[in-house]
């Protein structure tokens, strides 16, 4: 489908206009080698043992851990997360608040995959720990005949994407799955015409350096070899695939990711935000905030339906 320009007021606009001011100051995230990667990380578990720990149920099933949030009472779907961070930094952790969120206001229950890092792992092997997690999270005794909806942000959105695409393999597991909900992701490891487009000016991405990022995550590959589904989701085959929520800011240098996918999925509904850059919904901004709740409550009628239908079913 063509992509629906999102509703901002004037007062919105402009309060995201100052907050792009403020991150027009602050360094662009680079991928140029492994050491800084592995010091952020370090940073972010620093800080998150300072921060108060999140009530949550850590197990590894098929060799891969997950986080795993819980409503107090019986949950009405389960969500599987996959966390961003540039496929080279980040953990389950990390989407805390993001995920409580969500499981406040949709009633779910909300796994998160803390899949390997690609410092140390090819981007296959991280693509291979959220299939597994899928597999098990659908097979899973505990979660049967509950919607599952699969939610992605940035390097996230891509493995996301990756999964359902892999997922074909096993259509009765893939048909469990009522929906996605993908913010920003990546789609095409040889870069979107934006990607390769993206001047100096871009915010909090480092936009001219993105190509040759996406080169050191798939060494050895031509950009041919970066096309070729799933690892380049944008060229797989999505007849199939649920329903898709998408959201990207007009200022994102992955803008194109998004937009040229949304036309290739079955069914999607996708967002451009205006005056938006990477990474909008952790932003202290009102159209943040907007999209999220929108994103809620999208999950909330797509597990209503799913729930009904199941119902008729059985």
């Amino acid at each position: 489908m063509v992509h629906q320009p999102w509703p901002a007021s004037e007062a919105e606009l402009a309060q995201m206009r100052r907050f792009n001011q403020k991150l027009a100051w602050l360094p662009r995230f680079k991928i140029r080698n492994r050491i800084t990667p592995r010091l952020i990380q370090a940073l972010l578990r620093v800080s998150q043992t300072i921060k108060r720990a999140t009530p949550a149920e850590s197990r590894v099933v098929d060799n891969v851990p997950v986080r795993i949030l819980r409503p107090s009472g019986k949950p009405k779907g389960v969500v599987l997360d996959i966390h961003g961070g540039g496929w080279v930094i980040g953990n389950a952790q990390m989407d805390d608040d993001l995920n409580l969120g969500m499981l406040q206001a949709c009633d779910v229950a909300v796994v998160s995959v803390d899949y390997r890092l690609a410092v140390d792992t090819p981007v296959e092997g991280l693509m291979a720990d959220c299939l597994a997690a899928a597999h098990w999270l659908l097979s899973a005794d505990e979660f049967a005949g509950l919607p599952v909806i699969v939610v992605g942000e940035s390097a996230g959105g891509h493995l996301a994407a990756a999964t359902l695409l892999a997922l074909k393999q096993w259509p009765e597991l893939l048909q469990r799955v009522s929906g996605a909900v993908l913010y920003y992701g990546v789609y095409d490891l040889a870069g979107t015409p934006s990607v390769r487009a993206a001047g100096p000016e871009t915010l909090l991405l480092d936009g001219p350096g993105m190509v040759e990022a996406l080169r050191m995550l798939t060494p050895g590959l031509s950009d041919d070899e970066r096309r070729q589904p799933p690892l380049s989701p944008l060229y797989g085959d999505l007849t199939g695939l649920p329903p898709a929520l998408m959201f990207v800011g007009e200022l994102d240098p992955l803008k194109d990711d998004t937009l040229l996918i949304a036309e290739r999925w079955p069914s999607a509904e996708a967002h451009l935000l205006p005056e938006s850059a990477h990474g909008f919904i952790h932003f202290p901004v009102a159209m943040g905030g907007r999209v999220l709740a929108y994103s809620r409550e999208w999950i909330t009628r797509l597990i209503d339906v799913s729930s009904y239908a199941g119902g008729k079913s059985s």
